[in-house]
């Protein structure tokens, strides 16, 4: 893999050696799932549910999208994804609608990233 493109991917959250082992080394189809990661539904759902207090629904997007970041090993992405996750199981509605901002952020800066690759 040129430099360039590990620098864009480290840049984007992507812990390179885990995710190309995932893909069985590779690269160009590892790439094609991180180009499509914006394209993911759940994290508009899990904003969608969490503002209309459908805390069941808020829970099941980001337990999905948990185990998208896992996959993908978007780890920066994937330590937040959990902590809201646990939030939601555990019925910490008010701490987890807390942490969204943030985690709005993180999502975001991870999405510019992997459009740089």
């Amino acid at each position: 893999m040129e430099e360039s493109r590990k620098e864009k991917l480290i840049a984007a959250g992507v812990e390179l050696e885990s995710a190309m082992e995932r893909f069985m080394g590779n690269e160009e189809l590892l790439i094609r799932f991180l180009k499509k990661f914006s394209q993911d539904p759940n994290f508009d759902a899990l904003k969608t549910a969490m503002e209309e207090q459908r805390y069941e629904d808020a829970f099941k997007a980001a337990h999905i999208l948990k185990g998208l970041c896992g996959n993908l090993s978007l780890n920066a992405l994937l330590e937040g994804v959990s902590e809201e996750t646990e939030l939601l199981r555990h019925g910490n509605y008010a701490e987890a609608a807390d942490k969204l901002p943030a985690l709005m952020e993180k999502y975001e800066e991870t999405v510019e990233a992997l459009n740089l690759i």
